[in-house]
């Protein structure tokens, strides 16, 4: 009898070690489970960049971070919900609310202040000397009014002769954006932040 107590008592004592050692390993995990979910719905997410209209910022099957947190400025990488489509964008803010736009032999001026956009340096060497980057245009020739409302985005793709953006579809609302590129995963040599 009394061996079988202690046997038992051995067994409980066991199962408590075997508990103890469950929610040691179990506890951290939903723990980290609930923090990737928290952090992912609330601050940063992955996406893939998918076609060349951001190269070579960004390139087709690029994978990305992309925040949620934050203010939109010019020249800011961001990923937004297509209005032409059931799919997201991404591209860079070129206008916010208030600027006027105009491009002029392939020089970008906001609110009448020339810009130079570095990102756009290797796509302009590779051309021929006498062909523009970026067709000129002013704000009203796209949108039919000289500044952006409040609460819109005038976009770009980097790879201007091969992106579909504002020039097309027009502004963006500001409540399409999903969020900014902050930084670059894949492929391996590219890692780092975009901006």
């Amino acid at each position: 009898m009394l061996f079988s107590y202690v046997t038992l008592v051995q067994k409980e004592v066991l199962s408590l070690k075997a508990r103890r050692t469950l929610y040691a390993v179990l506890l951290p995990i939903g723990i980290a489970i609930i923090a990737l979910f928290i952090f992912r719905s609330y601050f940063y997410f992955p996406s893939t960049v998918y076609g060349e209209s951001m190269a070579p910022t960004l390139e087709d099957q690029n994978k990305i971070l992309i925040s949620r947190v934050g203010n939109i400025d010019r020249f800011d990488e961001v990923v937004f919900d297509a209005p032409d489509q059931d799919a997201s964008y991404v591209k860079r803010v070129i206008g916010i609310p208030g600027d006027t736009i105009e491009y002029k032999n392939d020089v970008l001026y906001v609110n009448g202040k020339k810009h130079v956009e570095p990102y756009l340096k290797e796509m302009k060497d590779a051309m021929q000397k006498d062909a523009l980057f970026t067709n000129n245009f002013k704000l009203r020739d796209v949108i039919g009014e000289d500044t952006i409302p409040d609460g819109y985005l005038f976009v770009m793709g980097d790879n201007r002769r091969n992106s579909k953006d504002s020039r097309m579809f027009g502004l963006i609302p500001q409540s399409s954006v999903i969020g900014e590129v902050k930084f670059r995963y894949y492929p391996i040599p590219q890692i780092g932040l975009t901006n």
